[in-house]
């Protein structure tokens, strides 16, 4: 990753922590499974070498904060506040 490339990561990773203190869980699991979803997304991506990083990334994340906002408040049996 060169020097240019950093400076933009780290800004886009700051602000989007810096954007969760008011969220409501079902914002949160979105978030979350967005961000999951990326990740695993990008590795596939990778490891199989079959289309773009960038591609498997944006399909990752996409699907991931839709399974998670659609998911409800007590999916795993915990009753939320």
């Amino acid at each position: 990753m060169t020097p240019l490339t950093k400076v933009p990561t780290v800004a886009v990773i700051v602000l989007g922590l810096s954007a969760c203190a008011n969220m409501t869980p079902q914002q949160q699991r979105a978030l979350s499974g967005g961000a999951m979803g990326a990740a695993g997304g990008a590795a596939i991506a990778a490891m199989t070498g079959g289309g773009s990083i960038v591609a498997g990334t944006l399909i990752g994340g996409g699907g991931g904060a839709l399974i998670g906002s659609l998911l409800p408040d007590n999916w795993l049996g915990h009753k939320s506040n």
